[in-house]
């Protein structure tokens, strides 16, 4: 008899039991789902003009950007800036090296700004909305006209004006060159300097030595400037708007991501881009190498 009690009162005990736990499922069942963490989700795609200078600075940004822990997408090599701004300005691409005299001029092309402080000023109101402009580097990569030594001393050649009244000549460069205000048109109508055009593209500076042509247009952060002893002409007229490196940013992340770019655009010098370029043309290292070891020496 006793057994029997104690058996019952133990079934007893553990059908509350299961009652109890079955009522706290149901609560559970009723309560309202907690919001889980957001995830890092969020993709920065980093682009970069068809030019191997460009490029490098474009692995550089993307590299810092992977060491604070985004996730990067490289969308390089795109082309001029009428196939990369539309990518930029539709929000495809996020972060861009760019030129601050180049771009203003594209923006603005009756811009009278030619210095770099004032270029930088205009280029932040002119840049289209969603676009912010990220701080400005020392570092320089403008369009100038460059001759031989040989010429420029049998022609007493110190800047673009003096090319005036000289006959035959004719000016390489990119094909787009033809068509910009510093092109064929911009040396008549600033220095009354009649040319003929070339498009002798990657060739340029091969086509200078080998006098295809007698005035080139060179980027001034190309090393083959000092390389061949290459004579710039100096600008006295501003025909060439001062080109700073900077970095363009969709609007919605700009802020972010300037704390990670804007001391990398800082470090960069005008020499430290030359450096970085000769590596590329005469070392023949990969953009991601140059760019890793640039980012090591700097602490970055």
């Amino acid at each position: 008899m006793r057994s029997t009690t104690i058996r019952n009162s133990l079934m007893a005990v553990l059908a509350g039991a299961a009652l109890v736990l079955s009522g706290c499922a149901a609560a559970e069942d009723d309560a309202p789902e907690m919001e889980a963490a957001p995830a890092m989700t969020e993709v920065i795609v980093v682009g970069s003009q068809a030019y191997y200078s460009n490029e490098i600075i474009a692995e550089i940004y993307a590299q810092a950007l992977e060491s604070a822990g985004y996730e990067v997408e490289r969308k390089f090599q795109i082309g001029q800036r009428d196939a990369y701004l539309p990518e930029l300005e539709s929000g495809a691409v996020d972060l861009f090296p760019e030129y601050t005299g180049n771009l203003l001029q594209y923006y603005s092309p009756d811009t009278m700004a030619t210095q770099a402080d004032e270029v930088y000023a205009e280029l932040q109101s002119a840049l289209p909305e969603g676009l912010t402009a990220l701080a400005m580097s020392p570092a320089t990569d403008q369009d100038s006209y460059n001759v031989t030594a040989e010429f420029a001393a049998a022609n007493s050649l110190v800047s673009i004006a003096d090319l005036a009244g000289l006959v035959g000549l004719v000016l390489g460069g990119a094909p787009e060159l033809e068509e910009r205000p510093y092109g064929p048109a911009g040396l008549l109508e600033t220095y009354g300097v009649t040319v003929s055009f070339d498009a002798t593209g990657d060739i340029t500076v091969d086509a200078l030595l080998e006098g295809v042509i007698s005035l080139a247009n060179v980027y001034s952060g190309d090393p083959r400037i000092a390389e061949f002893g290459l004579v710039t002409l100096a600008d006295p007229e501003g025909l060439f708007l001062a080109s700073n490196v900077v970095p363009i940013a969709s609007s919605d992340v700009a802020a972010e991501l300037a704390a990670i770019i804007d001391p990398i655009s800082l470090a960069l010098s005008p020499e430290a881009l030359v450096a970085l370029n000769l590596q590329s043309i005469k070392d023949e290292l990969s953009a991601a190498d140059i760019a890793a070891a640039w980012l090591a020496e700097n602490g970055f």
